[in-house]
């Protein structure tokens, strides 16, 4: 039995991603949000089973997913540190390591850090697992499995963990920013709203893909694009004029001052 402690934005895209999938039954899926209302729709649209505590679900469950925000963790983790031992804890929670849960639970209690990104709910995910971990085989072959089902995983060294949830956690939001912004520019010279939103998006996904199917080097794949003398080399002048690749660099590293 998987429990989820919290079921906000990033919790409930990977829980939905993972029913839509298959690879997590309802029946087999305990949750609790501090949201009570917010719990009991939940429960109620997917068939997971509801608890009305904290302490009900780490008792029902073998494996703990914690998805609250880093705030709450470490008075969570310290009133729960007894019930979670010899029980596995996965955690979705920003800066919450392997190290920083050494600090906050028992030595009997197995874990891992992930760092998931929200289209894990339409099985495009990002997901990042620290390679350090105290998992047992078949535990980790579960995490990496439900993570798998909704998208891409990669296993990283414990000080990479920062800058890649940076760039597959944050970045996202950045992503959904350009494809506003492409709408709005299509909009200014008489694009519908909604198929301006379709074309922006699908440009984003097919471009992603298309490196990732290649494998060729981004600056080769913008160079086949812009034909000398063309409209898109004015575009990317443009976009330099604006400083956007310097831009989007300093972004990355404003995310890893939090």
């Amino acid at each position: 039995m998987l429990g989820f402690i919290g079921i906000g934005n990033m919790g409930s895209a990977v829980l939905k991603g993972a029913l839509k999938q298959h690879y997590l039954k309802p029946e087999e899926v305990c949750i609790y949000d501090i949201d009570a209302a917010k719990a009991k729709t939940f429960a109620m649209e997917s068939k997971v089973i509801l608890c009305a505590t904290i302490e009900e679900l780490i008792d029902q469950c073998e494996m703990v997913m914690i998805a609250i925000k880093p705030n709450v963790i470490d008075e969570t983790i310290l009133a729960q540190r007894d019930r979670l031992k010899h029980k596995a804890l996965l955690s979705i929670a920003l800066g919450y390591d392997f190290e920083r849960y050494n600090t906050l639970l028992d030595e009997t209690t197995r874990h891992l850090f992930i760092m998931p990104n929200t289209p894990c709910l339409v099985g495009e995910g990002m997901s990042l697992l620290e390679a350090r971990h105290s998992l047992t085989d078949a535990e980790l072959m579960f995490a990496k499995g439900l993570f798998e089902s909704i998208g891409e995983v990669e296993f990283l060294p414990s000080h990479l963990m920062g800058v890649g949830g940076a760039m597959s956690g944050c970045s996202p939001a950045y992503l959904y920013m350009l494809i506003e912004a492409m709408a709005d520019g299509g909009v200014k010279h008489g694009m519908p709203r909604d198929l301006a939103y379709k074309l922006a998006s699908q440009t984003v996904v097919g471009a992603g893909k298309m490196q990732l199917k290649t494998k060729l080097h981004p600056g080769i794949l913008k160079d086949q694009v812009c034909s000398p003398g063309g409209s898109t080399i004015l575009g990317v002048n443009a976009l330099e004029d604006g400083s956007f690749r310097s831009t989007i660099i300093s972004a990355i590293s404003e995310s890893l001052k939090k």
